[in-house]
């Protein structure tokens, strides 16, 4: 687990964990939020969502380009990891991700509802004890530089870390919208997951 994990350590013997780990599906691609360490993993991501689409040069440049700032972004927002689906049902990409941020002590997490598009849930996982849980459908704007015209589902889980005052955050989204319920679902699955090491 990354250095700010241990921000706030406790003086007594009891240690907090090194580590955390998470199952998530087959076909989420994972991308190290490191300096430098995400351009050969996008790569990599690219190659494989591109696969025998010769003629998708283009795309795939823009594909890239959007993890590629996705990734940048969470960097400098705390995020360690990030994962991307590449699985599709039948021609329908099942479009998520998941977004993990370490917020050091001080820093300070909370998870407000904010109108009706917005749910908060006191939770406790199983393997890493309570949690906060939100759940927001965003609506993009007409000029979103991505050009998503699509709505988002976004669930965001804030654990705080075992022996410190730092927060582990999930932050998981879709632009699925029909299915959403659904992949709410598997998000609590793979949320429930999460275990210190």
């Amino acid at each position: 687990m990354p250095d700010a994990v241990a921000d706030g350590r406790t003086d007594g013997e009891i240690h907090p964990p090194g580590d955390y780990g998470l199952l998530v599906p087959d076909g989420w691609f994972r991308i190290p939020l490191e300096p430098d360490g995400w351009k050969a993993p996008i790569r990599a991501l690219a190659d494989r969502v591109f696969d025998g689409q010769d003629d998708a040069v283009l795309l795939k440049r823009e594909f890239t380009k959007a993890v590629g700032a996705r990734a940048e972004e969470g960097y400098e927002n705390g995020g360690v990891e990030l994962y991307i689906s590449t699985t599709s049902i039948g021609p329908v990409p099942l479009s998520s991700s998941l977004l993990v941020t370490v917020v050091p002590a001080g820093e300070g997490v909370r998870l407000e509802a904010k109108g009706r598009s917005q749910q908060v849930t006191e939770v406790v996982l199983p393997f890493a004890g309570p949690a906060t849980m939100r759940r927001t459908r965003k609506v993009p704007d007409a000029e979103d530089p991505t050009g998503n015209q699509l709505p988002v589902t976004v669930v965001d889980y804030a654990v705080r870390v075992p022996n410190t005052r730092a927060v582990l955050l999930l932050t998981f989204s879709t632009s699925l919208d029909m299915f959403a319920d659904a992949m709410v679902d598997l998000f609590e699955a793979v949320a429930k997951s999460l275990h210190w090491k």
